[in-house]
């Protein structure tokens, strides 16, 4: 790999400077909820009343989804790697009466020994998130790690370590599933989506004030069959067969994609924002000229999308890139730290020669893959020095064929012919998978521990990555079990 990668201009900023005016942490928003017309949201709007806790049965003849070439995904052997003291991740010390697991770093990608060797179809996680979902080759859908806001779904608040069997979901064909800070959603083989952890902003969008819904729940929606599922830090968006997205939880930054970023004022210093508690879909998409003037897009139809911590990045029918919400340091692709309220067109990847055809996000920088198999990267990786305003090729990753790519807090993991390269800056908790001795990179290396493995499926969460391993030979198998193995 090349020892040194460029970047571009563009001062970091990765927060907005501290509010004078004070912030109300309730959801207040009752009565200032907005009328939402079923026909164009493509959302159940009818209030609690109406929000009746669905059965395996209220469900059953609904028709199952067209399950793609080989299934809801290749089985194959999980692999992890990274910080796995969950009540840890990302804090200075645990929230009161929680207690500390003592799980350590896993510096070199381990297997599973609690699986008890069940192959895995599906892993999911979150670039905030300290928790993860697994899905067996027999359709159990396990959770694990921090779970202080019920974000597992379990039932209760409790960490799991081990990974668990989710039983709302018994029954069902869970085929994508995705985590924020302190939530999850569910995707099931018949388009239904159910949602667990915390909704004090509304992000689990089950319609209820509920600060913590800790058994998976179906989300209060109504239209076309869901086909992907994705989680920020406080939002979610889910996205319909037809080609239409829908957001629902905190709008701060425009992270909705609704044209407004939800804030209003209780008193002359005192505010709050408007909550999207059901799932609202995203009506409006535009172009910006160079005098600034937004144009409205025509015939939008949602392909794929990849949420960071507070923006999102979609890629429609026609390989066009969108980005919106907070702007900082360049992470929405257009040249400039403003936020944006509405899916803009991101111009410097626009078709026929530079269209997309996959996004995927972190904190504070995405990764566009266009339809010639390049990377670009716009946003922050680091902490410091300076970011890409706009998306600029990942040249350490050129003439690999990737296949599929994680996002970290500030780490990134790519699957790429037989190889992984990671690269991240320190601080890094083994997420890289490089191994004690080196454990950050700030450019592209190879993970020397899986070097022959082809990884067909890669997720990261804030400080951990989770990976599938193909394990169909003799030879692959060998090579996995000279893994090291983590137990729990």
């Amino acid at each position: 790999m090349s020892t040194k990668r460029k970047n571009a201009s563009g001062k970091a900023k990765s927060r907005p400077k501290s509010r004078k005016v004070e912030y109300d942490e309730e959801d207040i928003s009752s009565e200032h909820d907005s009328e939402v017309d079923d026909a164009e949201a493509g959302s159940n709007a009818d209030g609690e009343d109406a929000a009746a806790e669905d059965t395996l049965a209220d469900v059953a003849n609904m028709p199952e989804l067209p399950a793609p070439e080989g299934g809801w995904g290749k089985p194959g052997t999980l692999l992890m790697c990274g910080l796995t003291n969950w009540e840890m991740a990302g804090r200075k010390a645990p929230p009161k009466g929680v207690k500390a697991n003592v799980g350590r770093s896993l510096w070199t990608p381990h297997t599973f020994k609690n699986l008890n060797n069940a192959r895995i179809r599906l892993i999911a996680s979150g670039p905030a998130a300290s928790h993860s979902i697994v899905v067996t080759e027999d359709n159990r859908c396990l959770a694990f790690g921090r779970n202080d806001k019920g974000q597992l779904g379990v039932g209760d608040t409790k960490r799991r370590d081990e990974p668990t069997e989710v039983e709302a979901l018994k029954g069902h064909t869970v085929i994508g599933a995705s985590c924020g800070r302190n939530h999850t959603l569910f995707l099931t083989s018949r388009g239904i989506v159910f949602a667990a952890g915390d909704n004090k902003l509304g992000q689990c969008g089950v319609g209820k004030n509920d600060p913590c819904i800790v058994t998976a729940t179906k989300v209060k929606y109504s239209g076309p069959p869901i086909v992907k599922v994705g989680c920020g830090a406080e939002f979610s968006m889910i996205l319909d067969i037809k080609g239409g997205l829908h957001s629902f939880g905190c709008p701060e930054y425009g992270a909705l994609g609704h044209n407004t970023d939800g804030k209003y004022f209780i008193t002359n210093t005192k505010m709050a924002f408007h909550y999207e508690k059901v799932p609202k879909r995203i009506v409006l998409y535009v172009e910006r000229g160079k005098d600034g003037h937004a144009m409205p897009l025509d015939r939008v139809e949602i392909t794929d999308f990849s949420c960071g911590h507070y923006h999102t990045v979609a890629i429609d029918s026609k390989n066009r890139a969108f980005s919106w919400g907070f702007g900082g340091i360049g992470r929405l692709g257009h040249n400039e730290q403003r936020d944006e309220l509405v899916p803009r067109l991101i111009k410097f990847l626009e078709p026929p020669s530079r269209g997309v055809r996959a996004v995927y996000c972190g904190s504070t920088y995405s990764i566009a893959i266009n339809v010639h198999g390049s990377a670009l990267m716009f946003g922050q990786t680091k902490r410091t020095g300076e970011a890409n305003m706009y998306p600029k090729p990942i040249q350490d990753l050129s003439g690999w064929e990737i296949r599929c790519v994680g996002c970290s807090q500030t780490s990134v993991v790519v699957a790429a012919d037989d190889s992984v390269i990671a690269w991240g800056a320190s601080p890094t908790f083994g997420e890289l998978g490089f191994g004690e001795m080196r454990k950050s990179s700030t450019t592209p290396m190879e993970v020397k521990a899986l070097e022959g493995l082809y990884i067909t499926a890669v997720t990261c969460g804030l400080s951990h990555t989770l990976m599938i391993c193909r394990d169909d030979t003799e030879e692959e198998r060998a090579k996995i079990n000279k893994l090291q193995v983590y137990s729990v």
